[in-house]
């Protein structure tokens, strides 16, 4: 909206630009000087304070297409005019610059039709005569939305936060409680399948906004604590399963945990060597996006104690092996 500060201000040297000045560059210079005054990087300072308000003010009308060409009209027409009621005789004013538009007379004009008589403010009001040119009817000095003089309300300034999650927290997802530095409780929905060191953005809970705009974000940084027995693999859960020699040589049905769940029985087929995976569908991690798998790595053990008898037994294995050396691919390819 158009008002006194209009012809009052020149916005164009307010930002230190010319009247041909692109959008991009306006956008650019004004940045640069709201990075200079703004309020935070000044804490205290009035004057930074009071330019900031100004540069906020001219970039807000300069950066808007309409109101720019509304103020370049304005000031075009009559630089230094007042909203001011000329009386008998009186010659000046805003009467001198608008007169013609509105079908006023000029100076001593009647306005309407209206024989001997000045055309003012008390009798039509200031919207009646802009009201057609800036698309409708607005109170004088009322602002159009927003603190006009300001560039519109800040946003409040995001707070970083941490917190750590169990492993079964983080892979099917709860509802926890944080404390803010303010002392007060929020609560958090940590969604299923969150990774370590994901950020969840908790909209609205940051710092409040010291004139009355918007709440800034909390943006969480979540750690995950390990688990004992799985590990994360994408939506997969790897779990490392140890088979005997005589189970992973002969064949043998294993119980397998899950996570949260009861075990499930998996075949292991004979001559299973150490780290084959055993895939269980849909035993993972589940999310709205999709469902895991369970992977079971083999692990072959090796008995670290062994009898008499049981020794005696496997060297007589031994002795019927099969006279094949399983390194000697690993040792040929070494040497390629």
């Amino acid at each position: 909206m158009a008002s006194q500060d209009w012809f009052d201000k020149d916005f164009y040297k307010v930002l230190g630009v010319s009247k041909d000045v692109s959008a991009a560059d306006l956008k650019k210079q004004y940045r640069k000087l709201a990075r200079q005054y703004h309020p935070d990087s000044n804490p205290g300072d009035t004057a930074a304070e009071a330019k900031f308000k100004e540069i906020s003010e001219a970039h807000s009308v300069l950066a808007d297409a309409e109101q720019r060409k509304e103020y370049d009209q304005i000031r075009a027409m009559g630089s230094g005019a007042r909203f001011t009621a000329g009386g008998q005789g009186q010659s000046g004013g805003f009467e001198d610059v608008f007169g013609g538009m509105f079908g006023g007379g000029g100076r001593g004009g009647s306005a309407g039709g209206s024989a001997g008589s000045n055309y003012s403010f008390q009798q039509a009001g200031y919207d009646d005569l802009l009201g057609g040119m800036f698309g409708g009817n607005r109170g004088f000095g009322q602002p159009s939305g927003g603190f006009r003089g300001y560039g519109g309300p800040t946003r409040g300034r995001d707070v970083t936060a941490r917190t750590t999650v169990d492993f079964v927290t983080a892979t099917k997802g709860d509802t926890i409680k944080l404390q803010t530095a303010e002392g007060t409780t929020i609560t958090v929905k940590i969604p299923a399948g969150v990774s370590d060191g994901q950020k969840i953005k908790l909209r609205g809970k940051g710092e409040k906004s010291q004139d009355g705009g918007e709440p800034g974000d909390i943006v969480l940084t979540v750690s995950v604590r390990k688990h004992p027995v799985f590990d994360r693999d994408g939506l997969n859960l790897r779990v490392n399963v140890p088979v005997t020699f005589v189970e992973a040589t002969l064949g043998a049905t294993i119980e397998v945990p899950t996570l949260g769940g009861d075990p499930v029985k998996l075949r292991v087929g004979p001559g299973t060597p150490s780290g084959r995976v055993l895939r269980v569908k849909g035993r993972g991690v589940e999310t709205p996006k999709g469902t895991g798998d369970l992977l079971a790595v083999v692990q072959v053990a090796v008995p670290s104690h062994l009898s008499d008898e049981a020794r005696e037994a496997l060297v007589a294995f031994h002795s019927l092996e099969p006279n094949e050396n399983p390194r000697a691919e690993l040792l040929a390819k070494a040497q390629e």
